[in-house]
């Protein structure tokens, strides 16, 4: 959708009528039926009083197409500015045009594409300008069927006008050149330079024709997106699906295209415990209904399985379109019924009510899925709800699917592939942490290395040495009992975690995919970075939230570090309601580690701050009840 468009010349009669940011602001409230914050108003005016300077040129052609805040479609992302137009060949060409008001920023190491500055009242980590105009040209060209077979040619760029660059500007670093190959970042002083590049592809106007071809373009992915994501799983054996997990993928692929053909609202709910397969089936169908011209996405509401497995596919490619596939849950706040053929929900039970920063977007994440799609399918296990903002069960997926007018059907995935296989491992934790009582009082005859350790420095010497034989499959996991020192963020010689002689940084802030890393052996993962993740080995510390007292496992919300967000509201409950605050908060301790000492194919090896869980634990492994 374009919110403005016209041809040049509207467009520089609005600025010089200083009438441009009133327009933008009335077409938004009548197309999209909102109202615009002073803060974005003000942008627009600075902003077009640039883009009026750029444009303001003989050479580039009078009717040349122009549209300010095109709403890329089944997205809520949205374009600064275009131009159309035709270049000395004929060939139909738009340049996409990124502004931004930085007028300072920081480059982030060891993350790809990320800079630090200023923005929303606050320093924060966001992408580089040149990615951002990159990775919507590449959207827009993967969806859109106009771009595809007209050939329209997208000329993506940024404009930081009020930028001063530097010599070795951080914009300009090393780690970021592979993005402004595409996408070339202009700033305050290069208006000549940034004509330049409009007047490669604008020398004859359209009459903004072409921009029309883009906004009504229909939705399909493009062949190059379904053969790349098709060669991304090719070969990698760890996509691979067994037995029940091809039930599941086949029914859901059957489910899924019966909605394409009849129209009908189809939800599908798949219940599986930790390592039953639940990703990988997920993953499996990302790429054959892409595959089949359907727009489908991949969406979790944590982030690092999303960033780990993005990594995996695209292996060395630092660039590639399958960005666009993996989204986070909180982006269908403004989307409509049915924009999205199937939406593939993994760690559901992590799903929030609302979205956005500060949680004060849209209004029910679960709604707000079933809504945008034809088809939603949800990978849940309610026993690894971890924060006390998840909102994600079957009960809620249902009550949602009802209000929508979607079928709803349920699935179940059962075979354990982690843990070596075992179900027994899963109900002996269980019985152990007081989850649910189980059969499963001891570990005799369960295949599956589950030791208690006598001290951290042991585990951790073990860890290494199964990092060593596992190619780089061992981690280090801890309960969310110690603060993140904010000086030590990117620095594994500050030690977070403090027991003794023993001494850990939490894994680095600087990267996305701890899992994968190569040296983060060295660190300790917390929920937040190993849910939804799966490692070969892993080493858990279990810090005093959790402990044995009076014969009973206990659980202590108040030993949680203060900068741990998933007890966040808990003190305030606690005085309102206290055993609504501790059954909550105990509810989410015992999950937190169950799903800790779950991520392990081969091996668990636990410490425990608390002696007397630890002994307790011990003897669990080896002392039949009623002995």
């Amino acid at each position: 959708m374009l919110v403005y468009e016209g041809i040049k010349t509207d467009f520089l009669k609005s600025v010089e009528q200083d009438t441009i940011a009133y327009e933008i602001e009335e077409r938004i409230y009548e197309k999209m039926n909102r109202h615009t914050v002073r803060n974005e108003f003000r942008s627009w005016e600075n902003s077009m009083e640039y883009m009026y300077k750029v444009l303001n040129d003989k050479e580039i052609p009078d009717d040349a197409g122009i549209a300010i805040e095109y709403n890329i479609p089944q997205t809520s992302k949205r374009v600064d500015f275009l131009i159309s137009g035709y270049d000395r060949k004929e060939k139909k060409n738009v340049v996409i045009i990124e502004l931004k008001q930085w007028d300072k920023l920081e480059a982030v190491e060891g993350q790809d594409a990320l800079v630090e500055t200023y923005t929303g009242n606050a320093i924060r980590q966001v992408v580089h300008p040149s990615y951002q105009a990159w990775s919507y040209a590449v959207l827009i060209s993967d969806y859109n069927q106009s771009v595809q077979e007209k050939k329209i040619l997208l000329k993506p760029c940024a404009y930081l006008h009020n930028y001063r660059r530097r010599n070795t500007d951080p914009i300009d670093a090393e780690q970021y050149s592979v993005y402004q190959e595409d996408a070339p970042v202009f700033t305050r002083g290069q208006v000549e330079q940034l004509r330049r590049f409009i007047k490669k592809s604008v020398v004859k106007g359209d009459k903004k024709e072409i921009l029309y071809e883009v906004e009504h373009g229909k939705i399909r992915p493009s062949k190059s997106l379904q053969d790349s994501i098709a060669k991304m799983l090719q070969g990698n054996r760890e996509f691979v699906m067994l037995d029940e997990q091809k039930v599941v993928y086949e029914n859901i692929l059957t489910a899924s295209r019966k909605s394409m053909d009849d129209g009908v609202k189809r939800v599908i709910i798949v219940q599986g415990g930790p390592g039953t397969g639940k990703t990988v089936v997920a993953i499996n169908l990302l790429a054959k209904l892409t595959n089949e011209d359907q727009f489908c996405q991949y969406v979790s509401k944590n982030s690092a399985p999303r960033n780990v497995y993005q990594k995996k596919l695209k292996d060395k490619l630092r660039k590639s379109s399958v960005d666009n596939m993996f989204k986070g849950s909180g982006i269908y706040t403004e989307t409509g019924k049915n924009v999205v053929d199937t939406i593939l929900v993994d760690e559901a039970h992590r799903l929030n009510e609302k979205s956005g920063m500060f949680h004060n977007m849209g209004e029910n994440q679960i709604k707000e899925i079933i809504h945008s799609s034809r088809c939603s399918v949800f990978f849940i296990d309610e026993s690894q709800r971890v924060t006390i903002s998840d909102i994600g069960s079957v009960a809620e997926i249902e009550k949602w699917a009802s209000v929508e007018g979607a079928q709803v059907e349920k699935m179940e995935l059962v075979s354990q592939f982690r843990c070596n296989g075992s179900d027994g491992y899963l109900a002996w934790l269980d019985n152990t942490l007081d989850i649910r009582e189980t059969a499963n009082w001891d570990m005799e005859d369960i295949d599956y290395d589950i030791r208690i350790m006598d001290s951290p420095n042991e585990m951790r010497n073990l860890i290494l040495e199964k990092n060593k034989v596992s190619n780089n499959h061992a981690r280090i996991l801890a309960g969310y009992c110690w603060n993140w020192l904010k000086e030590g963020v990117n620095d594994s010689q500050v030690h977070d975690i403090k027991i003794g002689d023993f001494e850990i940084s939490w894994n680095l802030k600087n990267t996305t995919t701890f899992a994968i890393d190569e040296n983060s052996v060295n660190e300790a993962g917390c929920i937040h970075t190993s849910q939804g993740l799966e490692f070969a080995y892993v080493g858990v510390i279990i810090g005093d939230d959790l402990r044995y007292d009076n014969g009973k496992i206990v659980t202590d919300f108040t030993k949680r570090a203060r900068t741990d967000q998933s007890l966040k509201g808990i003190k305030k409950m606690y005085k309102e309601d206290p055993k609504k605050a501790e059954k909550i908060a105990d509810e989410i301790i015992k999950n937190t580690y169950r799903t800790l000492m779950t991520r392990g194919m081969k091996g668990c090896y636990v410490y425990c701050t608390d002696s007397k869980l630890a002994e307790y634990m011990k003897e669990c492994l080896t002392t039949k009840r009623g002995k």
